[in-house]
């Protein structure tokens, strides 16, 4: 008889993900997956198949394009996620977003913590709710703790746009969508951020849609 679906294991249900080639289906809001805590990594994968999990993490946000991928975006709830920004931004936007460029890391049971009151307000959007994008004011500066694949430590200060990939991405492990921060009258569609609100910073969103920036 087969497994019921529900009470297969994780590293069953990993394998079952990687039996196809190519990208890994990205789940959309509204799958109880991302609004769930994710389960701290002990080990539920073993090192070979971690390290092909976390090579499909990789694809798969290249892919997409973007520039984290969480492991509950692809409907595994483990404290597992994967950051790469090459930041090909023009020299405007790197300066006033504090945008540069991040090498590929993995990120296993991380935590952030902020570090300082300074709070930064930018257009922000998630590879789970395609084609929208909001206004989140996100920390500045935060500490982020963990580990990395190998088992070893994480311990590190991300500022500007590193430091908003490092609690997006932390956040979805803890069930939490960008929308949850967000100032929900700033939302807007692709094709209004591409005709409207492509400035470096989100001041004349605020302006025409009515909102406060911290």
């Amino acid at each position: 008889m087969a497994t019921p679906r529900a009470h297969r294991s994780v590293a069953e249900q990993v394998e079952e993900l990687l039996a196809s080639e190519g990208p890994l289906k990205i789940v959309a809001a509204g799958d109880p997956v991302l609004r769930r805590p994710s389960e701290p990594y002990e080990g539920q994968l073993g090192p070979e198949l971690l390290g092909r999990f976390v090579e499909a993490l990789r694809l798969t946000m290249r892919a997409a394009p973007g520039v984290g991928l969480a492991a509950p975006q692809v409907g595994v709830g483990l404290r597992i996620a994967v950051l790469e920004d090459p930041a090909p931004v023009p020299e405007e936007v790197r300066r006033v977003r504090g945008r540069v460029p991040q090498p590929f890391r993995v990120l296993v049971n991380p935590a952030y913590e902020p570090q300082g009151p300074a709070r930064a307000a930018f257009f922000e959007g998630c590879l789970s709710v395609p084609g929208w994008q909001a206004v989140v004011a996100r920390h500045a500066e935060v500490r982020l703790t963990g580990q990395d694949e190998h088992g070893g430590p994480l311990d590190e200060v991300f500022t500007g746009w590193p430091a908003r990939i490092v609690q997006h991405e932390t956040d979805h492990l803890d069930g939490t969508l960008y929308l949850d921060r967000a100032e929900l009258r700033s939302l807007s569609s692709g094709e209004a951020m591409a005709r409207r609100w492509s400035q470096p910073d989100p001041g004349a969103a605020a302006r025409a849609l009515g909102f406060r920036l911290p």
